[in-house]
């Protein structure tokens, strides 16, 4: 395919050359090339938590549900990071496309700084509320002491964990994914070597049982944040003078602004989850069972469709600054039909392989039974939640973030809710699932409907 811009659409700005340029060249070639390492990158970082829970299950009853109690305060961690690294990513990329290399090195060192300066609230804050939070949320006395084990060792590596995902979101803004998914990979790596030795006591290292898993991702945090930092400053020569507080406020202001609604709308994916888990709890555990089970895989089926949108996001903020806007309505086109074919096919292969794959977990009959039913189902509609994935990126891009948190709060409240309710009492636990399905279509054609429109609006204003 051929990407040509409009002499409207090209103010003849010339993009900064600090990194690779986005506003250029095929668009389908361009996001290839960024979403495959992202895609190898991410599929490692999800094992990371698997490796966690599979080597400490080997502790006991205890210390794999302590571990579990610890999963709100991870996945808050994360929220905030990817809040965070969108509004970085935003804003670095537009001033990208708007060729003001003095600007991207301002923003992100200022989007670095807020970010260890919340890393490091956040961690204080947690390690004087680790015993009254963990008991209001129901941890025993037994599980407590383990969890505390885990979570003070943990709370160090919060900064650690959310700088260089700020960090490498900036970097990605820039046109490179390359650098990420190699150290995304090397960190599983890494993690997958020194959870057993720590956790079961290898070699001449003592046995730290849970402590270990986590003294292990504290080890893995450091080594990902110092190469992070060597290769922003020494390669890429992205920092500047941090102690500029006017300038700095400024630019958390603007980090923010994409940032805060970027949390929100991440957080509201966990909350249709607990919705739509206490409608599957009254078909019985086994039914629950089975429900974990698919959204397990389901996290893996999505892989490429969260590659999309990490990629997106910075495509569309500097093809914005460089005010391209046929290449943000070709991009959209490009990435909804690509979201079509691959969702479609995702969905057959799941039908054809769902039993197979829930017998891999369980044996019984309930399990594979609600795991087979919701591969069935659900992934029909996998192209348009890619849609609505990829939409929600490339709002927080366009420095518009609010439609992708009016996106996701509909599809949970007022489409997925009252579907979920009706299906459940007509068909049961299929309709839940057909509920999940029919709240999918829906969203993904009110979002790129609005994304469209937006980028319409924008280019006549401008």
């Amino acid at each position: 395919m051929t990407d040509q811009d409009s002499q409207r659409a090209d103010d003849g700005v010339k993009p900064v050359m600090i990194g690779r340029s986005l506003t250029e060249g095929s668009i389908s070639k361009t996001l290839y090339s960024m979403a495959v390492p992202m895609a190898a990158g991410l599929l490692a970082t999800m094992s990371f938590n698997i490796v966690d829970t599979f080597f400490v299950a080997g502790l006991g009853e205890n210390a794999l549900a302590a571990l579990s109690f610890t999963f709100p305060v991870v996945m808050l961690a994360i929220s905030l990071s990817i809040g965070l690294g969108a509004g970085a990513s935003s804003v670095v990329a537009i001033a990208a496309g708007k060729g003001d290399e003095q600007a991207v090195k301002e923003l992100t060192t200022d989007s670095m700084s807020l970010t260890v300066l919340l890393a490091v609230g956040f961690s204080v804050l947690g390690y004087f509320t680790i015993d009254p939070f963990f008991r209001a949320i129901g941890a025993t006395d037994d599980v407590l002491l383990l969890v505390r084990d885990y979570m003070v060792p943990w709370y160090l590596s919060a900064v650690f964990l959310m700088a260089p995902m700020v960090g490498m979101s900036s970097i990605r803004a820039l046109g490179n994914t390359k650098m990420q998914g190699k150290l995304m990979l090397l960190m599983a790596l890494a993690n997958f070597i020194l959870d057993p030795i720590l956790i079961y006591g290898w070699w001449i290292f003592p046995r730290l049982e849970i402590e270990g898993a986590s003294i292990a991702s504290l080890i893995v945090r450091v080594v990902s944040f110092i190469v992070t930092i060597y290769f922003m400053h020494c390669r890429m020569k992205l920092f500047v003078n941090p102690f500029n507080l006017n300038r700095a406020i400024s630019s958390w202001r603007k980090v923010l602004h994409v940032g805060v609604p970027a949390m929100a709308t991440n957080m509201i994916i966990p909350l249709s989850g607990s919705v739509v888990i206490a409608l599957v709890a009254s078909h019985g555990s086994e039914a629950v069972a089975g429900f974990g089970v698919a959204t397990r895989v389901e996290s893996m089926s999505l892989i490429l469709f969260y590659a999309l949108s990490a990629v997106i996001g910075p495509f569309c903020g500097q093809n914005l600054g460089a005010k391209k806007y046929t290449r943000l309505f070709e991009a959209q086109k490009i990435t909804a039909i690509f979201c079509i074919f691959a969702g479609l096919a995702i969905s057959v292969l799941l039908a054809l392989v769902g039993k197979e794959i829930a017998a891999l977990f369980s044996d019984e009959a309930g399990v594979i039974e609600a795991t087979f039913w919701y591969l069935l189902v659900v992934p029909v509609s996998y192209c348009a939640y890619g849609v609505v994935m990829v939409v929600n990126a490339s709002f927080n891009g366009l420095g518009k973030p609010l439609p992708g948190v009016v996106i996701s709060s509909a599809r949970v409240i007022v489409i997925l809710l009252p579907l979920a309710w009706i299906g459940n009492a007509l068909l049961g636990l299929v309709g839940i699932f057909a509920a999940i399905a029919l709240s999918n279509v829906i969203t993904g054609l009110i979002a790129y409907i609005w994304v469209y429109r937006t980028i319409f609006m924008s280019r006549e204003v401008n």
